[in-house]
């Protein structure tokens, strides 16, 4: 059996398909997968169970990446085709069973919920889920140690309308990790890819270095999901590393302003968010350019944040004991 799953190019979207990746892979036990999703998102799909193949769409003028797509599959077959980026030239592939995400019947609710529409799923929607192997595991043993408890922090993101102020994050940083915190003395790992280390800089410099675990530009994203796993707590922006940190099931709070938190909060049993005052249909500034965008997160302050991230940990207290 063949399995054929187009998937997002932003790694955001890309990680909240996999729940549905995940139920197509158990309803079709031994199947052998095809995904093809862009460079971005990459490392995310190097251990699914099952992988044949995995197609990079690096994205071409006048979309010939789509007919790139066309040839590497039109030799085949397939059993099972899900297509969530509604591509025309899927639609030329021999498929037996065939899903293509339409944005005007899926536009509603959470993303995992439009994505489980797709498919037509009734009850609860899969939740969104990695794949790791050996050695993955083995080097996040080695980048996050075992002992002292970890607060992992995410000060980065592809926007800077959405990206909270550094300095914000170091106070908010201090604060969870003082002697009140809610993880007294812990260890603070910081993730970002290598080009965010700007952004991350003052952050990092703002947090002692024998408890300073510095992961930006350091490892993959399946890596970093390995090593969210050994978090007690994610704190950080509207990104990514925001729902891998969910699907790595680290109690998760998303810091959220000029995006929707309705489609985009972090998805999990232990997830929340917290927002500017400002609502997305009234955050933006008249002449707003998103070329140059001013920081739209400037309405959410370090008291609000704190607030939000010790009512989410006496929650998952509660829920504990």
């Amino acid at each position: 059996m063949r399995i054929l799953f187009v998937t997002a190019t932003r790694v955001g979207d890309a990680i909240l398909s996999t729940g549905l990746l995940d139920k197509v892979l158990t309803d079709n036990p031994g199947a052998r997968v095809t995904i093809a999703c862009g460079p971005a998102a990459e490392s995310l799909f190097s251990a699914v169970p099952g992988l044949e193949r995995l197609i990079v769409l690096h994205k071409m003028v006048f979309s010939w990446h789509w007919l790139g797509l066309w040839a590497a599959c039109v030799g085949h077959r397939w059993d099972v085709l899900v297509d969530l980026r509604n591509a025309p030239v899927t639609r030329l592939l021999r498929a037996e069973k065939r899903h293509h995400y339409r944005a005007k019947r899926s536009a509603r609710g959470h993303r995992v919920e439009q994505l489980s529409a797709v498919m037509g799923l009734e009850g609860a929607p899969p939740a969104p889920r990695l794949w790791t192997d050996a050695e993955v595991e083995a080097e996040a043993t080695d980048l996050v140690p075992g002992g002292i408890p970890i607060l992992a922090v995410g000060p980065t993101a592809n926007w800077l309308a959405k990206t909270w102020p550094a300095d914000r994050f170091a106070a908010l940083i201090g604060r969870l990790t003082g002697p009140d915190g809610i993880l007294p003395g812990a260890r603070v790992a910081v993730f970002g890819r290598d080009d965010e280390r700007p952004q991350a800089l003052p952050v990092l410099d703002a947090i002692p270095l024998q408890r300073r675990i510095d992961l930006v530009g350091a490892v993959d994203l399946v890596t970093a999901y390995a090593c969210l796993k050994k978090a007690a707590f994610y704190v950080g922006n509207d990104s990514g590393l925001m729902h891998l940190a969910a699907a790595a099931g680290v109690p998760t709070l998303g810091l959220f302003g000029p995006t929707e938190n309705a489609h985009y909060a972090p998805w999990g049993r232990h997830c929340a968010v917290v927002r500017t005052e400002n609502s997305v249909a009234n955050i933006f500034p008249p002449n707003f350019d998103h070329r140059r965008p001013p920081n739209l997160m400037l309405g959410l302050g370090v008291d609000k944040a704190e607030e939000a991230a010790r009512t989410l940990w006496a929650d998952i207290v509660v829920a504990g004991s």
